[in-house]
């Protein structure tokens, strides 16, 4: 049993994660502000699942508050730290770059500094695919540099693992990055395709398929997620003793404990595939409004997992027809729609 700080834990990873981590005996401290960047009444409906539980305690804290996340840590002490709140979402932060900087930057610098006082034994935090940017060579590997971020949201993920590892040299705070790649499953965040796709369906409205549908993604269900979550938990980076600093890995390090690692399904599947697993569960055709990729789009996205794998012991298990299935289930019930 331990006590775990998790932020973002209304949010769509992070009551998953929670409530992993209760039902193995551990205790959550959680934060989340119930910020309305989407419906907050679907944020208050999963905190409620999570206080209806023992070893549960939440605080409503702004990220960016750093003398309120410095007293949290102070108080609590974490044993483990597991930082999954942030400004989401590609396209938003086209138009409000400041709340990017805000949570992602200054938000992400507080935990640290909070890391630094209370010295927990593992800080895992969540990065994302979209920091490979321009990069087109498939899959992604965590092995290859990635310099070339093309939105804002990227680039304060980036920003996150070298901040990290400024933290783990300094002052030896195990860090290990987390590469998540198109996260969906039940409680997901409406302003994601999934979501938005059976809202319209339903509703028999038009939806907006980007890239014409050939845009190809490896979607990841969010139970494979947490479970990546937790064995980097239970796992803290080290250093790497065969670093090379004349050849240096981007993905470990030979001056401090920690590392990247993808966490994705590791397949392509294709929009339009997608949508089609999405009809057959819906018993309903979409009506499809075709349009070109939007500012900040990459074309495919795929995870190499190897590193994970050996690692972690990391085997993903949800395809994309289980996944769907299961997310529309949850709609259903939880909307009464249908």
């Amino acid at each position: 049993m331990a006590d775990i700080l998790v932020t973002g834990s209304a949010g769509f990873i992070g009551s998953h994660l929670a409530h992993r981590l209760l039902a193995r005996g551990d205790r959550v401290i959680g934060l989340d502000n119930l910020n309305p960047y989407y419906d907050p009444t679907l944020k208050q409906a999963r905190m409620a699942r999570l206080e209806a539980l023992p070893g549960y305690r939440h605080a409503k804290i702004n990220l960016e508050d750093r003398e309120a996340v410095a007293a949290l840590f102070a108080e609590t002490k974490p044993h483990g730290v597991v930082n999954l709140a942030a400004q989401a979402g590609v396209r938003y932060s086209l138009e409000h770059p400041a709340a990017y900087v805000d949570s992602n930057l200054t938000g992400f610098a507080n935990i640290l500094e909070g890391c630094r006082a209370a010295q927990p034994a593992h800080l895992v935090y969540a990065s994302t695919s979209s920091v490979f940017g321009a990069n087109g060579k498939l899959p992604f590997s965590v092995h290859d540099p990635v310099h070339h971020p093309i939105t804002l949201y990227a680039a304060t993920k980036l920003a996150n693992e070298s901040m990290a590892h400024s933290y783990a040299h300094l002052f030896g705070i195990p860090c290990t990055g987390l590469r998540f790649f198109t996260v969906y499953g039940p409680w997901g965040r409406p302003d994601m395709a999934l979501f938005k796709f059976t809202d319209a369906i339903l509703k028999d409205q038009p939806i907006d398929v980007y890239g014409e549908g050939r845009m190809q993604r490896d979607f990841t269900f969010v139970d494979d997620i947490v479970e990546g979550v937790l064995a980097a938990l239970d796992r803290p980076a080290a250093v790497n003793p065969a670093w090379d600093p004349m050849a240096p890995d981007p993905a470990t390090s030979g001056v401090a404990p920690w590392r990247i690692l993808n966490i994705g399904n590791s397949h392509r599947v294709e929009l339009m595939r997608y949508i089609q697993v999405l009809e057959e569960k819906l018993g309903r055709k979409a009506k499809l409004n075709l349009m070109p990729m939007q500012p900040g789009d990459v074309a495919r996205t795929e995870a190499d997992i190897t590193d994970t794998r050996s690692a972690l012991g990391y085997a993903p298990k949800v395809l994309v027809e289980e996944g769907v299935s299961r997310f529309v289930d949850w709609y259903l019930d939880y909307y009464k729609a249908g």
